[in-house]
């Protein structure tokens, strides 16, 4: 296969949450349906229990939410890596994360955020079986809905050199942008790839 099939799954977790209110990991997901028992999830153990099955690892990168995140994170047989100054924004923390995976001898990583809904295990698996079957030009695989790219993205080493070469300032859609001619766009059946969470009023627009 042109890229190894051992990925390294990570979630950027660091965020301060600030216009939620409360920390966006801790969230319950799904949201609670009148009348049902809760599941006792959130959007962090659900992001776990999702990219463990397609990952030999899930890492968890947080901030200054490490108290509150590790007991979590570690239920459910994740690990976790601080950023130790998660002020320089979520690229910081997508550097932290990819730095970990090399550190663990592993080249591909399967990347989401912690506040976006799980994808479903078919979209997962359409994603890792176009990555592993991808050309050895591809560097990076996104799916892509109704003309949206989303989460979460799956990169080769080359990518993976690429993010951490660049200053923390970068996004990685700066990133992405100047290496178009490596990426693959797959398209999914799965609006969940698109969507954010980062106010009150989304996560209230989820319920049923």
């Amino acid at each position: 296969m042109p890229h190894a099939s051992g990925l390294y799954a990570v979630i950027l977790a660091a965020g301060e949450s600030s216009r939620m209110g409360k920390d966006k990991a801790l969230l319950p997901w799904p949201p609670a349906t009148p009348g049902a028992p809760p599941t006792g999830q959130t959007f962090l153990s659900a992001a776990i229990q999702a990219l463990a099955p397609f990952g030999e690892t899930v890492i968890v990168v947080v901030g200054r939410n490490e108290d509150n995140l590790a007991p979590v994170v570690y239920a459910n047989g994740a690990s976790l890596v601080q950023n130790p100054d998660p002020d320089r924004g979520q690229f910081s923390s997508l550097q932290v994360g990819l730095r970990e995976v090399l550190n663990h001898g592993r080249d591909a990583a399967m990347i989401t955020l912690v506040d976006r809904p799980p994808a479903n295990a078919t979209t997962l698996k359409t994603l890792c079986s176009a990555f592993t079957e991808a050309a050895r030009d591809v560097w990076a695989v996104v799916p892509e809905y109704d003309g949206k790219h989303g989460h979460p993205f799956l990169v080769a080493r080359e990518m993976i050199e690429a993010f951490l070469k660049a200053p923390a300032s970068a996004t990685a859609r700066d990133i992405e942008h100047q290496n178009l001619q490596h990426v693959a766009y797959v398209a999914v059946a799965d609006p969940l790839v698109t969507m954010n969470v980062d106010t009150p009023e989304q996560y209230a627009a989820l319920s049923p």
